[in-house]
C-alpha cells in the first residue's frame, strides 16, 4: 500500500463515497454562482475591492468569493462553524453542555440539534446585517426597500441551511469531514486564478525568473513544513498492566502511548487573532471618524506594531484554545479507569499535572510556528514585490489539514478492505483443511 491512489476507484464502496462527495461539492460550487436578485454585482465587486483587509475580506475567502458576488450561498458554512465553536467554548463554562458531551451518542445528537437551531438564528442575523450593508452601497441595489431586505434574508438563510445539509451529507455518506471539505474547496477555488495572475506578473516583467523560481521553492518548502508540523506529536508512553479476566483468561500487559500534537489548536488561533487585528480597519471602513483612521493606519500590514500585536494574539489564543479543547484531568481519569499509567508517574492528579506540563511546553513552539505561518505571506509579498499570489497562512493550514485528514480516511478504507480480503482468504484456506475459524 505504498501508493494507494491507483486503488481508490478499485474498491466499490470507496469509489461510491468519492463520487458522492465530488457530486455534492459540484452542487455547492454551482450554487455559489447564483446571485441574489435585485443587485448590480459590478458595483458590489468594486466596493469589496476596498474591503480586502477587513472582516468581509476574510469571510469572503472562506466562502469562495460568494460574499463579494452576493450569491445565495454567500454565508457558506460559516454560521454552522460559528455555532459549533460557540458550543465548544460554552462547554468549558456551562455544566449542562459539558455533561451532554460526555453522555455519548445521545448527548452528541442533542448537541448537534442545538447547533442546527443556533445556525439558523445566526444565519438570519448575518443575512440581515449583510442585506443592510448591500442597501448602504450606492447603486448596488436596484429597488431598495422592505421587499429586497426580506427576499435577501430568506435567500441567504435558506442557502446557509442548505450548505449545512450538504456538509452533513458528505460526512454521513461521503469521505472526509463535510464542513471542512466545503471550506477546503472554497479556498482552493481561487488558486488557479491567482496562479494565472502571478504568471501575468512574470510575463510583464514585474517578477524575474529568479524571483519566480525562489517563490516556487518557498511555497513548496513552507507547504512541506506545514505538513510536518501538522503531523508532529509528542508521544507520552503508557503502560497497561497484566490483568486476569476470569476463567483462567489473562490479558497480557501492553505498551502504548498518548500522542500530544504540537499544534493541538489547529488554525483557530490565527482566525481568532485575525478577527481582533482587523477590527480597527473594519471600523474605519464604515466610519468617517479621524481617530479611527489613524488607529487603522497603525495596524496596517507592514508595520512592526501590526506584526507584534498579531504574533502576541496568536500566542495567547493558542494557549487559550488548547486549554478549551484539551483537558488533562479527563485524560488522566480515563487512563486510571482503564488501569493504565505513565511509567514513573502516579495515577490521578500527578498524571494530570505531568500531561499539563508537557502540553504547556510543546504549545509554545506550536504557537511560534503558527505566528510564522500567519506572517509569512506578508514577508513573501515584501521580498518578491508581488500582491497577487494567493498564499495565506490561514488558507494554507486549512488546505493541508483537511487534505491530510481526507487522505487518512481514504487509507483507512483501503486498509480495512485489505484486511477483510486477507481474513476471507484465511477462512477459505482453513476450511480446505477441514477446520473452521
Amino acid at each position: 500500500m505504498a501508493n494507494p491512489i491507483p486503488n481508490l476507484f478499485r474498491v466499490p464502496e470507496l469509489k461510491q463515497k468519492i463520487l458522492f462527495t465530488l457530486f455534492i461539492l459540484l452542487v455547492y460550487r454551482l450554487g455559489a454562482h447564483i446571485t441574489v436578485p435585485g443587485l448590480d454585482v459590478n458595483i458590489l465587486r468594486q466596493q469589496f475591492g476596498q474591503l480586502s483587509n477587513t472582516l468581509f475580506g476574510i469571510y469572503d475567502m472562506f466562502v469562495g468569493g460568494g460574499l463579494s458576488r452576493a450569491t445565495i450561498l454567500a454565508l457558506g458554512i460559516m454560521p454552522y462553524i460559528s455555532a459549533s465553536i460557540m458550543f465548544q467554548l460554552l462547554s468549558a463554562v456551562v455544566p449542562t453542555i459539558e455533561k451532554l458531551q460526555k453522555e455519548g451518542e445521545q448527548g452528541r445528537k442533542k448537541l448537534t440539534q442545538w447547533t442546527r437551531y443556533t445556525t439558523v438564528v445566526l444565519s438570519i442575523i448575518q443575512a440581515y446585517g449583510y442585506a443592510v450593508f448591500l442597501s448602504s452601497i450606492p447603486g448596488a441595489v436596484r429597488t431598495p426597500g422592505v421587499l429586497f431586505m426580506f427576499t435577501t434574508v430568506v435567500a441567504l438563510t435558506v442557502g446557509a441551511v442548505f450548505v449545512m445539509w450538504l456538509g452533513e451529507q458528505i460526512t454521513e455518506h461521503g469521505i472526509g469531514n463535510g464542513m471542512s471539505l466545503l471550506i477546503f474547496f472554497s479556498i482552493i477555488e481561487g488558486f488557479p486564478a491567482a496562479i494565472g495572475r502571478t504568471w501575468e506578473s512574470f510575463v510583464v516583467g514585474e517578477i524575474s525568473v529568479v524571483g519566480l523560481a525562489a517563490l516556487g521553492a518557498v511555497v513548496v518548502g513552507v507547504t512541506a513544513g506545514v505538513v510536518a508540523m501538522t503531523m508532529a506529536a509528542r508521544k507520552i508512553p503508557v503502560q497497561i498492566p497484566r490483568k486476569v479476566m476470569g476463567r483462567g483468561r489473562i490479558r497480557e500487559g501492553q505498551k502504548s502511548f498518548v500522542p500530544l500534537r504540537v499544534n493541538s489548536a489547529g488554525v483557530m488561533p490565527i482566525i481568532f487573532a485575525q478577527s481582533f487585528i482587523i477590527v480597527p480597519g473594519t471600523l474605519a471602513a464604515f466610519s468617517s471618524a479621524g481617530f479611527l483612521r489613524e488607529i487603522s493606519d497603525l495596524f496596517q500590514p507592514g508595520s512592526w506594531l501590526y506584526y507584534g500585536s498579531y504574533s502576541l494574539l496568536i500566542l495567547f489564543f493558542t494557549y487559550f484554545y488548547t486549554a478549551i479543547i484539551f483537558n488533562p484531568v479527563d485524560l488522566a481519569e480515563n487512563l486510571k479507569k482503564q488501569g493504565a499509567f505513565i511509567p514513573g508517574v502516579k495515577p490521578g492528579a500527578r498524571t494530570a499535572e505531568y500531561i499539563d506540563r508537557i502540553l504547556t511546553r510543546i504549545t509554545l513552539p506550536g504557537s511560534i510556528y503558527l505566528a510564522i505561518i500567519a506572517l509569512l505571506p506578508f514577508w513573501i509579498f515584501d521580498w518578491f514585490n508581488i500582491q497577487t499570489f494567493f498564499f495565506g497562512g490561514t488558507s494554507l493550514l486549512i488546505v493541508v489539514g483537511v487534505g491530510l485528514d481526507t487522505v487518512q480516511q481514504a487509507q483507512q478504507h483501503l486498509l480495512l478492505r485489505h484486511y477483510d480480503g486477507f481474513m476471507k482468504k484465511g477462512r477459505v484456506k482453513m476450511r480446505g483443511r477441514g477446520r473452521y475459524v
